[in-house]
């Protein structure tokens, strides 16, 4: 774990500028988890004997940049997840899409049903069993000639929820295959980037902003200048 990607470490959270080749939860590819790396890092800078603790608050799909958070104890663990269960907390998501939306700022609502045999969420009728309600609120930032920034409030946590929502209205996220991309890109990423984080810290209450700095590839390049 490169030091250069840590937001933010306290004794209690510890923030990583995800990179989109990694993997939160262990997968059927076997690869090297962000918490093991994250053990690693911490084992090491500490000397700590024995077992260290990583306790994982939320997650990013794994073509997916940006900033996450995770816990150094099981207090903070705890805390934090009861923060982000009653929407206590406040994410901001970047995206770039290929199709410029049909408004520069606006509200989507859907409701989408997730199939688990193909990992990818549907957006449907209300009345289909086991629909869940997406709201998502945007904003256009930026235009190139062929790509279009927006940034995006969840009002809802839903599975691959940005990437099904755009999709629906036919912006798909770059890079995004699996909703509809036209081209993959070249690193396996798709170009949505979890911005910022708000939340209140578990112990002492004070409320902290996180925002991670966007990758240095090609697409994103083309927006490096947008703070």
């Amino acid at each position: 774990m490169n030091s250069s990607r840590i937001l933010h470490e306290d004794n209690h959270l510890i923030a990583i500028n995800k990179k989109s080749s990694e993997i939160v939860q262990g997968d059927r590819t076997g690869d090297k988890t962000m918490p093991d790396e994250i053990k690693a890092y911490l084992k090491n800078k500490y000397s700590k004997p024995g077992n260290v603790f990583c306790g994982v608050i939320h997650r990013l799909d794994r073509p997916t940049s940006g900033v996450i958070l995770f816990a150094r104890t099981s207090k903070g663990l705890e805390r934090m997840n009861k923060q982000f269960r009653e929407k206590l907390t406040s994410k901001t998501y970047w995206a770039i899409l290929e199709t410029k939306p049909p408004q520069n700022e606006g509200k989507l609502v859907h409701f989408l049903k997730k199939n688990e045999k193909q990992n990818k969420s549907y957006v449907s009728n209300k009345d289909v069993k086991g629909a869940k309600e997406a709201i998502l609120s945007y904003t256009l930032i930026s235009s190139s000639d062929r790509y279009h920034l927006v940034q995006v409030e969840l009002e809802t946590g839903r599975h691959h929820q940005i990437r099904a929502q755009f999709s629906s209205i036919g912006c798909c996220v770059k890079g995004d295959l699996k909703y509809g991309g036209k081209r993959s890109n070249q690193d396996g990423s798709i170009c949505l980037h979890s911005r910022e984080l708000k939340f209140n810290h578990p112990t002492t209450q004070e409320e902290i902003c996180i925002t991670a700095p966007i990758p240095d590839n090609t697409f994103w390049n083309i927006f490096k200048d947008v703070k």
